[in-house]
């Protein structure tokens, strides 16, 4: 009994007796999904680089040199693009800041106030309201622009700033997002509470539910400044006076006019370059408050 009892090994600390040892199993990466999103990635990278690759050459260049080879004319691209009349793209560009940057501030705030509402309240309707709001979000908006344009055209607000930004402001998809984040992020206990200490409903949703609400607020924001930005058949069909128009808008009119004076296809596509670095800019600087938000946000009921 000893002499077997002095044969037998212990088994090591930490394992089960009975259970066989080996190397951990690997993690095995699913290959089909990762090729899937590699080729889907270099799929929408693809246009990018070429624009950024293509606004480094000079006219003679463009037309002449491999596509993905870098160019010499860079910097007279920029200089061309800043004396095309007396710096109009700039006109442009302010434009957009002003449409896609006050439309998505208005547009946030419309959002938060009634995506809140419908989470928070219970009244009669509310259920068919929303159902409106998800038919809302479904609709095309190239549906929705010639009536817009006809009804901003009765009170005579066509070819202003305000026809482009004011038909922005209420977003189906931002008031149907706060709703969503709104019930998850804001405890209904929390909301009693303050109403037992006295607080006005006003007071709750500015000092309380608003600050919960904001990672989800900073995604409206992001995804309606880059809806205005990008918009191209609003401002097509309610503007005329080009010292108004946004620089997609800006950017066609160029192009048609680079098929009679092909010297302004480099303007077209160094001002295409330049105005996607606002959009990347304003993805990495929200891309910080995401997560600063998510962790001051957070409430343990």
């Amino acid at each position: 009994m000893s002499t077997l009892a002095l044969g037998e090994s212990a088994p090591a600390a930490g394992t089960t007796p009975g259970t066989a040892q080996g190397p951990p199993p690997r993690r095995r990466i699913g290959l089909v999904p990762t090729v899937t999103l590699l080729a889907g990635a270099l799929y929408c990278l693809l246009p990018v680089a070429w624009v950024v690759i293509a606004s480094t050459k000079s006219g003679k260049e463009l037309f002449s040199t491999f596509t993905f080879w870098p160019g010499t004319g860079f910097a007279d691209n920029l200089k061309d693009l800043n004396a095309y009349r007396d710096g109009i793209y700039w006109t442009w560009m302010g434009n957009s800041a002003l449409y896609a940057g006050l439309g998505a501030l208005l547009s946030t705030a419309v959002s938060a106030v009634s995506g809140y509402a419908l989470a928070i309240y219970r009244f009669k309707g509310r259920e068919a309201l929303f159902g409106i709001l998800l038919a809302g979000v479904l609709m095309p908006p190239v549906i929705l622009a010639v009536p817009q344009y006809l009804l901003l055209a009765k009170v005579n607000m066509t070819d202003s700033y305000v026809a482009v930004f004011l038909p922005q402001v209420l977003s189906p998809y931002g008031v149907y997002l706060a709703r969503i984040y709104a019930s998850a992020a804001v405890p209904p206990d929390v909301v009693e509470a303050g109403r037992m200490d006295g607080a006005g409903e006003w007071r709750i949703f500015t000092r309380i539910a608003l600050p919960m609400m904001l990672p989800g607020l900073v995604t409206v924001f992001l995804f309606q400044f880059v809806a205005v930005w990008n918009n191209f058949l609003l401002p097509y069909i309610m503007l005329s006076d080009d010292e108004k128009f946004p620089i997609t808008l800006g950017l066609q009119t160029l192009l048609e006019q680079g098929a009679n004076t092909p010297a302004l296809y480099t303007l077209v596509i160094t001002g295409a370059f330049l105005a996607v670095i606002p959009l990347i800019a304003l993805f990495l600087v929200i891309q910080r408050f995401w997560s600063l938000d998510l962790l001051s946000g957070a409430v343990k009921s």
